[in-house]
């Protein structure tokens, strides 16, 4: 009944040459070629060919010669030892339980006769039966006819691109194999809820949401006893919508339930004529299978969309965090300059007023430049020289704006660190020198690099300002960033800690081990 369809390729590989004929043929001709060119050596003392001759004689029985060694060294990789190679590979993967995967078809017919015998072996291992046994024709027909329309159905599965894809692709191949009328899918994202994720063959007004009675005379027995459900007439169903399903009288209904690590996941329903419904026990270990198959795949697209759902949030989470310590602190930046000119246009001090214009330009090339940087590799704007040359630029900008004094300590290894890593570290500097020219009040800061000789960094930025209040650590306006800085010590292993007392100053220490650097040479 649901016998796969013969391969015409096996009748026409025996109209083809055997592979010893075709070995033998080029096999021969070697020799005559070999023989030629032995004759043409023996003969050259003699007068019957010229120099100029022999060697072009020579010369084209050479290239023959090599042509045909290609050739048989090629017959041979191709009808002998790549056939001998998939034979194993699938022999590998029956061992381990993949029954489903085909045998591979050879080129020759007696790797095509192995492969006939091993298709045997393997259903009769997978259904219990010795190997020599044929069950007299009907059930071994049957259970390779079972394997063939299981392969199909797990092929179109697993070529899928997308979740509707997916389901179309099984309804379309599974209607086809069983001769359905009409199939259904039903799935259960959680429990009560069940929606239709796809249908063929059926009157989708009959299933529309409002019409909840006709959907849960479809799927409910089989979904809630977890278990495959006949019912021989669509009568009852029918009732209930108040119209036939179909044209036919001779419809009946079989329910699959889809079941993935012990929980029912949805429901197929097979609208199938009663004729194959009353064969339908030796099909329910091939349905449940199918069942089972279908909702492995369907888990596996849902946790790839979560998957993509999650790290497009952590994308968008990284972005928001990337604008706060880039792009807006370049603008706060350029807001609070332009209140020094706004203040220094009032007092008529030209002098200082181009300064400070001068000074808002640069800031708005800086922003531009790090803008730029953020659209081209969404990353913080190392400079190309390193880490340490990307804190001197960054502490030379807080010293020129801020009119704080400023200290730079380096007592750091020259070490390479991975690239995600300095980014992290040069925005968790950058975070804390914005704090302190945006609260601490500070006339003092002092950042020291330091390396233990345990491969051990640490970085300390500490101020003499008036430290960090309640109302700063409450505000979460204020605590954002302090978060975004923890979270960037996070993601490299590092850890930070903040420590400050109202009134006397605030320390930041960030410490960490020496990262794996990223090897790309391979």
């Amino acid at each position: 009944m649901l016998r796969s369809i013969p391969d015409n390729s096996t009748l026409s590989r025996h109209r083809n040459p055997t592979l010893r004929a075709r070995l033998l043929i080029r096999l021969g001709t070697l020799l005559l070629v070999l023989f030629l060119l032995a004759l043409i050596v023996i003969t050259g003392h003699t007068e019957i060919l010229d120099a100029g001759q022999r060697a072009i004689a020579a010369t084209l029985l050479v290239v023959g010669g090599a042509a045909l060694v290609y050739s048989i060294l090629a017959l041979v990789q191709t009808n002998l030892l790549d056939p001998l190679a998939d034979i194993r590979l699938w022999a590998r993967k029956v061992r381990e339980g993949r029954h489903t995967d085909p045998v591979p078809t050879p080129p020759c017919d007696a790797f095509a006769e192995l492969a006939d015998d091993l298709v045997r072996i393997a259903g009769s291992t997978q259904s219990g039966q010795p190997a020599g046994s044929r069950n007299h024709g009907s059930n071994g027909d049957h259970d390779n006819g079972s394997l063939q329309t299981l392969y199909e159905v797990v092929s179109s599965i697993n070529t899928a691109h997308s979740l509707d894809d997916l389901l179309t692709r099984f309804l379309f191949t599974l209607k086809r194999l069983t001769r359905a009328e009409a199939a259904v899918i039903w799935t259960a994202h959680n429990p009560g809820k069940v929606e239709l994720a796809a249908s063929s063959g059926i009157n989708e007004a009959l299933v529309l949401p409002d019409r909840l009675d006709i959907r849960r005379c479809l799927y409910e027995r089989a979904l809630t006893e977890g278990k495959i459900w006949v019912d021989e007439t669509l009568e009852k169903c029918e009732t209930i919508a108040g119209q036939p399903f179909f044209e036919k009288n001779d419809i009946g209904l079989v329910s699959v339930p889809m079941r993935y690590r012990g929980r029912i996941i949805g429901v197929i329903n097979l609208f199938l004529d009663t004729g194959i419904i009353n064969h339908l026990d030796v099909l329910k270990p091939l349905l449940t299978s199918i069942g089972h198959h279908l909702s492995i795949a369907i888990e596996r697209f849902r946790n790839d969309e979560e998957s993509r759902q999650h790290l497009l949030t952590e994308e968008r989470t990284r972005i928001a965090h990337e604008l706060h310590d880039s792009l807006a602190q370049s603008l706060a930046s350029l807001r609070y300059q332009v209140r020094v000119l706004d203040e220094t246009l009032h007092q008529g001090d030209e002098s200082t007023t181009w300064q400070q214009l001068e000074r808002i330009e640069n800031s708005l090339d800086e922003a531009n430049t790090e803008l730029r940087e953020l659209i081209a590799n969404f990353r913080a704007p190392v400079s190309k020289q390193g880490l340490i040359s990307a804190i001197e630029l960054m502490v030379s900008g807080f010293r020129s704006e801020s009119h704080i004094k400023t200290y730079l300590q380096k007592e750091w290894a020259k070490d390479q660190l991975p690239k995600d890593t300095e980014i992290q570290i040069l925005r968790i500097i950058q975070e804390a020198l914005w704090n302190i020219r945006k609260h601490s009040q500070a006339k003092t800061v002092r950042i020291m690099l330091s390396h233990q000789p345990n491969d051990r960094y640490n970085i300390l930025i500490e101020d003499d300002g008036i430290g960090i209040s309640k109302q700063v650590y409450g505000s979460p306006g204020e605590h954002v960033g302090l978060t975004i800085m923890q979270e960037r010590a996070l993601r490299f292993g590092g850890e930070l800690r903040i420590e400050s007392e109202p009134g006397e100053g605030t320390r930041v220490v960030l410490a960490f081990s020496q990262p794996q650097v990223e090897d790309h040479s391979v």
